[in-house]
């Protein structure tokens, strides 16, 4: 069984590579050959390159959530997030030429992009825990889903950003962030009037079977088939 050590080991070893080739061009003979690991053992840890993505993604995971900061629990759900998300990008900092490899790869490749963004959806999901924000149900999936789409957006600004102070990271974050709120407001609308409908539709079927019952009822007293037989049969 491979060791945490040597699974360590590939994932670095593949976010390097990343750095220096494109997406395409790291194989996984090659990140085997590079991190001095036998085959079977790059198979043991990682059966595909889309699963050292995710491994990579669950790796910043895990930073942001072990470096929240617990005195932002009194402020406002999106003052949260943005501070979670810049979390993430200062996460991300070190392996931004392996970031950039794989936003290129995304964008020459659809069904590898629908790939990340799987990825990116759990992991936003995480985000929106690490911020206090739980949302449930089709709602839950929804939001981080367009939470995912926007921090892409983010990233892509970040990657072309050479001040370090990312001013122009942060307006990008800010005005995601704004959009998101006005989209979650009409979210909780339409929330509302499903809600409505689904009462409505709900009493409607309820009427229906009353007068249903009550038809069954009338057909028993002036047409029932076991009374007596019309006069003059």
């Amino acid at each position: 069984m491979t060791t945490a050590k040597t699974k360590q080991k590939i994932l670095q070893t593949f976010l390097s590579l990343l750095a220096e080739h494109s997406y395409d061009d790291v194989s996984l003979p090659l990140i085997a050959e590079t991190a001095k690991v036998k085959l079977s053992d790059m198979r043991g840890a990682y059966a595909s390159k889309l699963e050292l993505v995710a491994a990579f993604a669950k790796m910043i995971d895990t930073k942001v959530l072990d470096e929240r900061d617990e005195d932002m629990g009194d402020q406002p759900p999106r003052d949260r997030l943005f501070d979670i998300l810049m979390s993430r990008i200062d996460a991300l900092a070190e392996h931004k030429d392996a970031i950039q490899a794989l936003h290129k790869a995304a964008r020459r490749d659809p069904a590898l992009a629908l790939d990340f963004n799987r990825i990116e959806v759990r992991s936003q999901n995480w985000m929106l825990i690490a911020a206090g924000i739980e949302v449930s149900g089709m709602k839950g999936g929804v939001v981080a889903q367009g939470l995912a789409i926007a921090f892409s957006r983010v990233v892509g600004t970040w990657l072309d950003e050479a001040d370090e102070g990312m001013p122009r990271t942060m307006a990008k974050l800010d005005k995601e962030l704004d959009n998101g709120s006005s989209f979650m407001k009409r979210l909780d609308g339409i929330g509302s009037v499903a809600k409505g409908v689904r009462s409505f539709l709900k009493k409607a079927s309820k009427g229906r079977r009353r007068r249903n019952r009550q038809t069954e009822d009338d057909f028993d007293h002036d047409g029932d088939f076991g009374g007596e037989e019309p006069a003059g049969a």
